[in-house]
């Protein structure tokens, strides 16, 4: 028989259009600290897990105004009940990682009817003087998503990792089948290590390579 499934989704760039802490900075300090902050992760001045700190420090005001400014700015995959629905009639858990904020993904996984969802992600502390995200590990990313399905494998499950971003390269290594979004660095990253994967743009299409599987 074969190994059953246990499915993990990134939430940032993948279950959203952008990345909220990319609205954060934009919002809060301007475009321009936003590409000094990219700038400077890209030319390895600075680690992921440093530059996240530094862009939820820019965070003014409480969880709710948080909230209700992603509300405004940020679309999440209007596929991704159907996606959970499917998972778990198929007995697949699903589990959405993230080295974003866990209150925040809460609060929009509720708005989907998804509140029953494991979420494994950052805590943050709101104050005046600006937000400071508590990370969950010592690990570059702040959440050690790789580990969380090298600890699905040794229980015996077949995993599948979705993501999008620089924060997911070393899960979607671990990963026994990899989905990428298109267009992202994700894809990127295992397309020029030559790691297979498949590229998906909304949760539906990855809902029907599953099942085309099975």
């Amino acid at each position: 028989m074969p190994a059953p499934l246990a499915v993990f989704v990134d939430y940032d760039g993948t279950i959203t259009d952008v990345d909220t802490s990319d609205v954060f900075v934009r919002h809060f300090a301007g475009d321009g600290v936003w590409d000094e902050i990219e700038g400077r992760l890209n030319r390895g001045e600075l680690s992921l897990r440093d530059a996240m700190a530094l862009e939820i420090s820019f965070v003014r005001g409480t969880l709710d105004e948080a909230d209700a400014l992603l509300r405004s700015q940020v679309r999440l995959d209007p596929t991704l009940p159907a996606f959970a629905a499917f998972c778990a009639s198929a007995g697949y858990p699903l589990t959405v990682v993230s080295s974003g904020l866990e209150p925040l993904i809460r609060r929009a996984l509720a708005r989907l009817g998804l509140a029953h969802l494991p979420v494994v992600a950052n805590p943050v502390t709101a104050s005046p003087g600006g937000w400071r995200i508590e990370f969950r590990d010592d690990s570059e990313n702040g959440n050690d998503k790789a580990a969380l399905l090298r600890a699905a494998a040794s229980a015996g499950y077949s995993t599948v990792f979705v993501g999008d971003g620089r924060s997911d390269y070393d899960a979607a290594l671990a990963a026994s089948r990899r989905f990428a979004k298109r267009g992202r660095k994700l894809e990127e990253y295992l397309a020029g290590r030559g790691v297979p994967f498949e590229g998906f743009t909304t949760f539906a299409e990855i809902a029907a390579a599953l099942r085309e599987a099975a």
